[in-house]
């Protein structure tokens, strides 16, 4: 069992574990004009002016804080008993506002999960579920699926991050570890058309069998319909103004 004087951040009431540091920096993806990134003079929010850089968390250095780096010691130890090199599996480990990230190569996600459920030290016996994010501007990696593991016994909390390229959008399926991702993965694949390879059933769960396109992805365009008022009709939102 965890140690009854960690709380739910993962920094140790004792204040002799500190929360991991990261660089002020973190790694810049892109940059993105105005509140919603509409482009070609669509914008009428107001915030048309603003310039932001898009940036996702950098990498962590121990130590993580907290039961973070028991996690991160027991994986990489069990990965390595298993001949594989952990620099290999772990691209890179997250603990960014109280909550750990291990970013994973996707050629050994299913290796990483099976450990993290099996090993007694681990036993992350639960995952809640895989989410789909688009991030068009991270070149080569464009498509995330990010994964939220439980630990019943431990009462621990971390997540699996994973990529792939838009041109190559394969994940090795997880339904074989954690049987309850069927429906998780259906839905990611419907709605991002990330293909969860190993997957029962891979068939769309929401939108029609025929539909063409991912409707969650970033460049998928918004379509719609128009709608009737008395004595006028308001066009559907893609033929109000440019999204481009």
């Amino acid at each position: 069992m965890s140690d009854s004087s960690e709380n739910h951040t993962g920094t140790q009431g004792n204040g002799d574990n500190v929360p991991a540091q990261r660089a002020d920096t973190g790694e810049v993806i892109g940059h993105r004009k105005g509140m919603f990134g509409a482009g070609g003079g669509g914008d009428t929010t107001g915030y048309g002016g603003l310039r932001r850089t898009v940036t996702l968390p950098g990498a962590s250095t121990r130590p993580y804080g907290g039961y973070f780096e028991e996690v991160a010691d027991e994986l990489e130890g069990a990965l390595e008993e298993q001949g594989v090199l952990p620099a290999n599996a772990i691209e890179k480990t997250v603990v960014d506002r109280g909550e750990a990230t291990f970013h994973i190569a996707r050629e050994h996600l299913l290796r990483v999960a099976r450990t993290l459920r099996d090993d007694p030290a681990l036993r992350f016996e639960l995952c809640t579920g895989v989410s789909g994010v688009h991030l068009p501007e991270d070149k080569g990696r464009e498509l995330h699926a990010v994964y939220h593991l439980r630990s019943l016994t431990h009462g621990r909390l971390v997540r699996l991050e994973v990529s792939a390229p838009d041109g190559d959008p394969h994940i090795p399926s997880l339904v074989e570890v954690y049987p309850t991702n069927d429906w998780h993965e259906r839905e990611t694949y419907d709605f991002f058309g990330i293909v969860f390879d190993g997957h029962p059933a891979l068939t769309r769960i929401m939108m029609p069998d025929d539909w063409q396109g991912f409707p969650q992805r970033k460049d998928y365009p918004l379509g719609g319909i128009p709608v009737e008022y008395k004595g006028a009709q308001i066009p559907a939102p893609d033929q109000r103004r440019s999204y481009s």
